[in-house]
């Protein structure tokens, strides 16, 4: 990425991953060695199991604010890393979000509590979902991506639920072809 004065830097995208609400970031393993095979620097973290919002300040802790760094996660690690990502002056590269968890199952009234923050995301989204994901009704998912305040991306999987792992070579696939798109880094 070129800075002012003629510098350049050459620095490399690093995703942090959080985990889903039932998880830790042993249960991310697979994404980080899956991201890191397509050449993809990524690390599993850790998040305390409370509101997402409350979650905030632990996911601070371990995630550099950086213009290189991509967030994301799955299911309640993805709705952490939104939150983050929709801060003011929030300087990530991207975000990608492994099964939003949209909505609580049987509560697709609280979908619009859950999006309410996407607007103040500007910087690129991935949302990968199974189709049939009780925690996000696929029409309602892709009604509220026009929400987001940069470039979004919906890939969504039949018969597939709350999980992505049948199908995670894809996911995987699909990730590093959008970070190349839309969160390169120069290196002049």
């Amino acid at each position: 990425m070129g800075l002012p004065d003629g510098y350049a830097v050459d620095m490399e995208l690093r995703c942090f991953l959080g985990h889903g609400a039932s998880g830790s970031a042993a249960s991310m393993t697979p994404y980080v060695n899956g991201l890191e095979s397509r050449g993809i620097a990524a690390t599993a973290i850790d998040l305390p199991r409370r509101r997402a919002e409350d979650a905030l300040p632990a996911f601070h802790l371990v995630v550099p604010r950086e213009p290189w760094v991509v967030v994301g996660g799955q299911s309640y690690g993805g709705r952490v890393a939104s939150l983050a990502a929709a801060e003011p002056g929030a300087p990530y590269a991207a975000l990608v979000l492994f099964s939003y968890p949209l909505h609580p199952p049987g509560s697709s009234e609280k979908a619009e509590a859950r999006t309410a923050h996407w607007p103040d995301i500007r910087c690129p989204v991935l949302l990968l979902s199974g189709e049939a994901d009780p925690f996000a009704k696929i029409d309602l998912l892709g009604a509220a991506v026009p929400r987001l305040g940069g470039p979004a991306e919906l890939v969504t999987y039949p018969n597939l639920g709350h999980t992505l792992k049948p199908v995670l070579e894809d996911v995987l696939d699909r990730v590093a072809a959008f970070l190349a798109m839309h969160a390169p880094m120069d290196s002049s």
